[in-house]
Order: structure tokens, then sequence, then C-alpha cells
């Protein structure tokens, strides 16, 4: 059963969205850094993958303009948002686990 995307980031771990796309190299270049984030915190924070050419109107609904896009949501409430490549430091300061 595939649940909405709400049901998924209405969470008691804050949950982190990547908004990739197959295309975009920079996309690809994060993997790592989301594998070393995901080895850090283990289960102090979800991290799903959102293909925005599989889910347009996801993507249109948050206003994803570029990507790679993330997005912080905790309790379901988007409370962090950042276009473009990111650091293992600069994602944990966003989730709020430093």
């Amino acid at each position: 059963m595939k649940k909405s995307f709400q049901e998924i980031v209405n969470h008691e771990v804050p949950v982190l969205v990547d908004f990739y796309a197959d295309w975009c190299a920079p996309c690809k270049n994060m993997a790592p850094v989301l594998k070393q984030l995901k080895g850090e915190l283990k289960d102090k924070v979800r991290i799903i993958k959102i293909n925005i050419d599989t889910n347009q109107s996801l993507a249109a609904h948050y206003q994803v303009q570029g990507v790679p896009t993330f997005m912080v949501f905790k309790h379901g409430k988007q409370t962090w948002r950042q276009s473009g490549m990111q650091t293992v430091s600069q994602l944990k300061q966003a989730i709020g686990s430093n």
C-alpha cells in the first residue's frame, strides 16, 4: 500500500525529503552525502527521495524549481528548505540534531 506524502512526513522523527531528477548530476553527487548522513543519524532521521519527473504534482505543490531541493519536515510541518548541494553538517543542522 502506497502512503501519501503527508502520511510519510507526518512523523515523530524528522523527515528529510530530497527532490531529485535522474538527469541531475548534483543530485547523483548527493547520494554519498545522504548515505553518510543516514549512517551518522541512523533512526534519528528518515530520508525519502522524490523524483520530480515521476511526481510532478508534488514538485509543483512545493514549488520545486531546481534540483536537488531538500526539505525537512517535523510532525508534518516544513521547517527548512534549501536547493543545491548540501554538506552533511548543513543537513544535520537543518534536521536539528547537532
